[in-house]
This record gives structure tokens, sequence and C-alpha cells, in this order.
């Protein structure tokens, strides 16, 4: 089959795996949500890992690991955060501190061991995407990743090709059927938390018997950017600069525009190659997914591999020097113009942000 190169095209492939014996409680269906947790709060992509678990039209356990009082905030906080949740398990654990995907992909095993689930989904982060693919080889099956559609309890859609083409899978293989979902593709509402529907219950997962690989793997620092910038992942408005920008002093001119409208910074991988921002800002097929309300985007060419982290924003403003620039083609507004000249005048005209 041919596929365009912009047209999405559904096509269907079937994974095949030996069936295995399924647990009582996987066989009447019940899904286990890995969810990720900072400062004692659910994260936003895990959020919507549990949306995406509600339209498996099962029960919903949750699952969170870590050590110290943020962890039971968030196990807190879990408990009411949907209704569909019907057990929050808590592994209070020093050596869930850090995200290792050695401890935590034994964890997942050891809890499906006792849970029998038919279903295991995490959010297609750097995390989930660390942990999920060896949690699948330890239980045996094969992980289907990136979904942003799910059809029914077998059936899903995920993006090839770059986002280019549509890809339908049908999951044959043996419990538990392993996902990682595209957050943006499963947008939570902002009011999502209903503080007056029942709390489910909290239990500690049983760790006496979890064996832990030593020496595979060692946590040796976390960095991140320490300012007043929405995340980038979650942000309403993101602000991006390509290789057009020259320079990383250049590249303040995009911070400002961003500090002005209260949005996130993001770059595309040249700029990022260039060293004119951190390779945490990398918007693209390697770099972060984003699906903003509004995306700028300025001196980005429109290469597939960017196209593919931020096509699915609601509203993309282009600036770029070249008329005949790919990102006009997926823009809403396009401006043929210098950036140099472009982005002053519009701090200029733009208001203060209160």
């Amino acid at each position: 089959m041919i596929l365009g190169a912009i047209t999405k095209r559904t096509v269907s492939f079937s994974t095949t795996h030996s069936l295995s014996r399924f647990s009582s409680s996987s066989r009447y269906g019940s899904t286990l949500v890995i969810a990720e947790h900072e400062g004692g709060v659910i994260k936003a992509p895990s959020l919507s890992a549990i949306l995406a678990a509600t339209s498996l039209d099962s029960s919903i356990s949750l699952l969170l690991a870590g050590s110290g009082s943020s962890l039971h905030q968030a196990a807190s906080q879990a408990s009411s955060s949907h209704p569909s949740i019907s057990q929050v398990l808590v592994a209070d654990s020093d050596k869930f501190k850090n995200p290792l995907a050695e401890p935590w992909a034994k964890l997942v095993h050891l809890v499906h061991q006792s849970g029998g689930y038919s279903h295991i989904i995490a959010a297609s982060s750097s995390f989930g995407k660390n942990v999920m693919p060896r949690a699948a080889a330890l239980l045996n099956v094969s992980p289907i990743t990136d979904v942003t559609r799910i059809s029914d309890s077998n059936t899903f859609v995920r993006p090839i090709y770059a986002g280019n083409a549509l890809c339908t899978v049908r999951y044959t293989g043996s419990s538990p059927c392993i996902l990682t979902i595209r957050s943006t593709s499963f947008p939570v509402p902002k009011n999502s938390v209903d503080s007056k529907s029942s709390e489910a219950s909290i239990s500690e997962v049983d760790l006496s018997t979890f064996d832990e690989d030593i020496d595979k793997s060692r946590y040796i620092s976390q960095t991140s950017q320490d300012d007043e910038r929405p995340d980038l992942g979650n942000a309403r408005i993101v602000i991006s600069g390509g290789r057009a920008l020259k320079n990383a002093e250049n590249f303040k001119l995009i911070e400002n525009l961003a500090k002005k409208l209260g949005g996130a910074v993001g770059a595309t991988r040249a700029a990022v190659d260039a060293g004119f921002v951190a390779n945490d800002l990398q918007v693209g097929q390697t770099g972060k997914i984003v699906a903003p309300e509004l995306y700028m985007a300025f001196g980005i060419s429109g290469a597939i591999q960017h196209l593919a982290g931020m096509r699915d924003s609601k509203v993309i403003v282009a600036v770029n020097s070249d008329a005949d620039a790919p990102i006009f083609q997926v823009a809403d507004y396009g401006l043929v113009g210098d950036l140099f000249e472009v982005i002053p005048e519009l701090q200029e005209k733009l208001p203060e942000k209160k």
C-alpha cells in the first residue's frame, strides 16, 4: 500500500503471541495505570492515562511508588481524582524514589502477578517510554506504544511514519495488554477532579518478595529548568524557534516573547544540536509531543520530524523568510518575513501579561 506524504490512512496489523492462562481478575477485565507524581500531585500525563483507561470499561487500579509524605499526598489526591478508580496501590520504598527502569519494571511485574490485570497503561512520557518496554519484556508480551485512540479493549490506533499515517493495531496476544498513550490525545478537562466523588481504597503493595537488581543502573542526578515558565508538555501557549535564530543569544528573543505571553519555550532538533537551548526543550518525533492552544513557530522550516511533535496544536502560527517552507502547509496563520524584525514588533504591540 502506498501512503501519501500528508494524507492519513489507516492500516491494520495483528500482534500474535502464544496464549497464556488468564487469571480470574483479568478474564473479567481490569486495568492498572502506572502514575507519575511530583510534589504530592499526580502529573498531568498520568491523568490522561486514567482518562484513556476509562475507555476500556473495566475497573481501574492506580499504582504509585516512591517514598516520603509526597507519595501519600499523591495517593490521597488520586483516590478521588476519578470515579472509575477502584483502588490506589502504594509502593513505599526508597527503591522507587528515582525513575530507574529496572526497579520500576520489576514492581509492575510484581503487582501484575498478584492482580492479574488485562491491561497496563502509562503515559508515553520519558518515564513511560523507559519503564513500560522493560516491564513488557518481563511479562513476555509486546507493548503497543504511543496510542492516540482506543477503539475497544483489543483495538488501538497509533501514528506511524512520523504521524503521516495512522495504524490500527488489534492485540491478539496474552494478558496483559501493555499500552503507552499519547497524553495530548486524551486531554483532561480543567475541572476533572470531583471532590464529591467517593474515594477509592488505598492499599500498600507487599514488597517482601521484591528482589532488586544490584549495580545494573545507578541514579546520578536530575536537572530541570528553574524558572517560572510553564511546563512545555502541558503549556497552553508554546513559542518555538529554529536554527534561523543563529545563536543562543538571539534565542532570547523567543524566551522573552514566551515570557510576555505566559507560554513555554520550544525548539527544533537543529536548534538543540547547535547548543542554542537545552535538549529538554526539543519538540518533535525525538523530543516532546505538544498540543497547545497556540503554537508559534519562528524560523522553523517544518521538517517532518518536527511536525510530528506539534501538528495537533489547536492554532499554529508560522513566521519564516522562505515562502515555500513546509511549515506553512500545516499553519493556520503564516507570515513571510524576517523573524528579527517580526518578533521585536510583536513584542511592542503585545500588552503586558497581567
